[in-house]
C-alpha cells in the first residue's frame, strides 16, 4: 500500500480542464445507472462547529473506488487552522484491499468540489457573461472562481464575506492569481444584482439569498449547504427558479438547499422543473433554453466525485513518482 501526503498532491493535482473533464464523466456515469452511490453517513460535533462526513461510490467496471473521510471544523479559522480536512482511501474493487491512503487534507475535495461548480455552470449559466459573483471568502470562494474561468470567461468578481478583512485579503489574491477585476460588494443583494453567475460558499445556516434579487438570466450554484441544519438560499427562491438542478435528487431532498424549499411545500419532488446533473451530462435532458431563464444547481457533494479524483490523482502520483 502506497501513502501521499498533501505536499505531493497538490503538486500534481490542479483546478484544470482534465479535472473538470473527470468529474463530469462521474456524472454521466451516475446518471446512466453504472454508480453504486450509498447514503452519507455524517455527524455532527456542534459544540465545536463541526462535522464528519463519509462518502464513498463504486463505479461499475473500475478496478478501484475510493473511500473518503472528511471533516469540516468551522471554527479553526480564528485558530490559523483549515476549516477542512480529511483522507481518501483507495480500495481494490476485486478484493477490497487498499491500494493507496492519500492524506490530502481535503484538498481533493477542494478540487472536485469545485470542478462541480465548473460543470454546473458550463451547462447552466449563459455563454456570454462579464461579472460574476461569489459569497464567501474561503478557500472554495478560491477555487471555485479558478474552475468556472476554465469554463466561462468573464470581466468581473463581486465578492461579499462578513469580514472586510477578509473580503480584501481575497479580492487581492484572485486579483493577482486570475487577472481579473475584484470588486468588494457592500452587501450579498449587491452580489446577486450586479453578477450573472453566482456561487454560494458559506456554512450558513441561516438563508441570506431572497427571492426578490433574482433577475433574468441569473445563475446560482449553491454548494454550502451539504447537512440538514445548512442554508444559504431563502426557500422562496425556487419558485422563480425556471430550472433546478441537483447532484442527486435523494441526497438534495435530505441535506441540501432543496430539503427546505420541499419542507415548506415550495418545490415537490415531481416538480418538472427538477433534473439531475448526471441528465445533463449524459445528454439525457436539455437545461437552459435562453438567456433569460433563472438556473439554480445545489451541490452537495457526491462519492461518485470522491472515487474519480482519487483515482484520477492516484494515476498522476504514480505516471510523475514512478511508483
Amino acid at each position: 500500500m502506497k501513502i501521499f501526503d498533501e505536499r505531493q498532491i497538490r503538486k500534481f493535482v490542479h483546478v484544470n480542464p482534465k479535472a473538470i473533464e473527470i468529474v463530469e464523466e462521474g456524472f454521466t456515469a451516475l446518471a446512466r445507472g453504472n454508480v453504486t452511490l450509498p447514503p452519507i453517513m455524517s455527524m455532527d460535533i456542534p459544540e465545536h462547529h463541526g462535522e464528519i462526513d463519509v462518502k464513498t461510490a463504486y463505479i461499475k467496471g473500475l478496478d478501484t473506488f475510493a473511500v473518503k473521510i472528511s471533516s469540516g471544523f468551522f471554527n479553526n479559522q480564528s485558530l490559523g487552522l483549515p476549516s477542512l480536512s480529511g483522507m481518501m482511501l483507495l480500495l481494490c474493487s476485486k478484493t477490497g484491499l487498499a491500494e493507496a491512503i492519500l492524506l490530502d487534507n481535503g484538498y481533493l475535495t477542494d478540487i472536485r468540489t469545485a470542478a462541480a461548480g465548473a460543470v454546473a455552470a458550463d451547462y447552466l449559466a449563459k455563454e456570454q457573461v462579464k461579472s460574476v459573483g461569489v459569497i464567501g471568502t474561503g478557500t472554495q470562494a478560491r477555487y471555485q472562481m479558478e474552475a468556472l474561468l476554465q469554463v466561462r470567461d468573464f470581466d468581473v468578481i463581486y465578492v461579499y464575506g462578513r469580514k472586510r478583512e477578509s473580503a480584501e485579503k481575497y479580492a487581492a489574491e484572485i486579483r493577482e492569481k486570475l487577472e481579473k477585476n475584484v470588486i468588494i460588494a457592500e452587501s450579498v443583494e449587491e452580489v446577486i444584482r450586479m453578477s450573472e453567475i453566482v456561487v454560494t460558499t458559506t456554512s450558513a445556516t441561516e438563508p441570506f439569498i431572497k427571492e426578490e434579487w433574482l433577475h433574468p438570466g441569473l445563475h446560482i450554484t449553491a454548494m454550502g449547504s451539504d447537512t440538514e441544519h445548512k442554508q444559504e438560499l431563502d426557500a422562496k427562491v425556487f419558485q422563480k427558479a425556471d430550472v433546478i438542478v441537483c447532484d442527486v435528487q435523494s441526497q438534495c431532498f435530505r441535506l441540501g438547499e432543496l430539503h427546505h424549499a420541499i419542507a415548506q411545500g415550495i418545490v415537490t419532488p415531481m416538480d418538472p422543473r427538477l433534473i439531475e446533473l448526471g441528465e445533463l451530462t449524459s445528454g439525457m435532458k436539455k437545461c437552459r433554453r435562453n438567456d433569460k431563464q433563472i438556473t439554480i444547481c445545489d451541490l452537495t457533494g457526491t462519492g461518485v466525485q470522491d472515487t474519480v479524483i482519487a483515482r484520477f490523482a492516484y494515476a498522476q502520483l504514480q505516471e510523475t513518482t514512478n511508483l
